[in-house]
């Protein structure tokens, strides 16, 4: 992903290195919760939850390829084939964790925006609410790693297709903008959209809230027509 990267091209430069930046969008109370919306026989046991957790922290910083499932059963406590009891295989566990952390923000994002009416109103609450997501100090780490291109073939695509359904969210918002016919729309979104990614690579706490800074990427591709 970045959310703003070509639909088939995983080496899409800035757009593409922004899918690393949505890392963050799940915090452990938000995994706790989205982990009880998958269909496994054990999914409301404490265990599991505990398991989804180390997998994203492990996800987080080894990376895909370098993180086994004997590693997360480790890290758990859960040895041998008593892993498979709560998790079917580390593709499975990777996309699941990826998509709850996508389902997360996403409805955060659309209580955010429901409080408004105006398209730009709209678009900067979408905005504020990814930063803060993005740049929360306490959130949990997801697995959306710079050797995402390492995932096999069909689970990427699963998580190309969960982020193009994410990305629809701003896509809705920015088709909704007054602005000028001459711009074309999915270039905006798209610079949009990586704009918003890579503020984690710079961010430090200090003068400027996530607030602030969303209201100044508004303001800067605030463009409306005559």
């Amino acid at each position: 992903m970045g959310i703003a990267a070509s639909r088939h091209r995983p080496n899409d430069g800035a757009g593409w290195q922004g899918f690393a930046a949505l890392r963050r969008y799940g915090s452990a109370a938000e995994m706790k919760t989205r982990s009880l919306a998958n269909g496994s026989p054990d999914e409301g046991s404490g265990r599991r939850r505990q398991i989804l957790e180390i997998a994203a922290q492990l996800f987080a910083r080894k990376g895909y390829r370098g993180t086994s499932m004997r590693d997360i059963g480790e890290q758990a406590g859960v040895l041998g084939g008593s892993l498979y009891h709560h998790i079917k295989s580390k593709d499975a566990l990777f996309v699941e964790l990826h998509d709850g952390a996508l389902d997360a923000a996403q409805s955060r994002i659309a209580a955010a925006i429901a409080a408004h009416q105006d398209p730009w109103a709209r678009l900067q609450a979408a905005c504020t609410t990814l930063l803060d997501i993005q740049l929360a100090p306490d959130s949990l780490t997801m697995p959306m790693m710079n050797d995402f291109r390492e995932v096999p073939d069909p689970v990427r695509e699963q998580l190309v297709a969960r982020r193009d359904r994410f990305e629809g969210l701003f896509r809705a918002l920015v088709d909704a903008l007054p602005l000028p016919l001459h711009l074309d729309r999915s270039i905006y979104r798209n610079l949009l959209l990586s704009q918003i990614n890579n503020v984690a690579e710079w961010y430090g706490q200090g003068r400027l809230t996530p607030a602030d800074i969303a209201i100044q990427i508004v303001a800067i591709f605030r463009h409306e027509s005559d």
